[in-house]
């Protein structure tokens, strides 16, 4: 289910996926405006990284990448590490949200 277009070139190629990447970042961007709200409702700071979500997440990915042919492993990977810089932003939002008391 991809909209892969045939390419004539390398620099088409890389055309392309500079158009990708430009539309990833703009759902990148969506998606930490929701990792940013998620600190409001979390009490603690070690509820941040819920690792049952992460999970949860990981599973979803890797069968829609099954679905949508793309390579799982590469979704994970993907996922894994952007998971990761997101728990990292969303523990400084939650510090700034919920400093410690004096």
């Amino acid at each position: 289910m991809t909209n892969v277009v045939q390419c004539d070139s390398l620099e088409m190629v890389r055309g392309q996926i500079d158009r990708v990447d430009r539309l990833m970042l703009a759902l990148l961007a969506e998606r930490g405006g929701y990792v940013k709200q998620a600190a409001r409702f979390k009490t603690h700071a070690a509820d941040v990284p819920a690792p049952k979500r992460v999970e949860q997440v990981l599973a979803k990915v890797t069968g829609l990448a099954r679905e949508l042919g793309a390579d799982p492993a590469v979704a994970e990977a993907t996922w894994r590490a952007m998971i990761a810089a997101f728990i990292q932003s969303e523990l400084a939002e939650h510090a700034a949200l919920h400093p410690p008391s004096t």
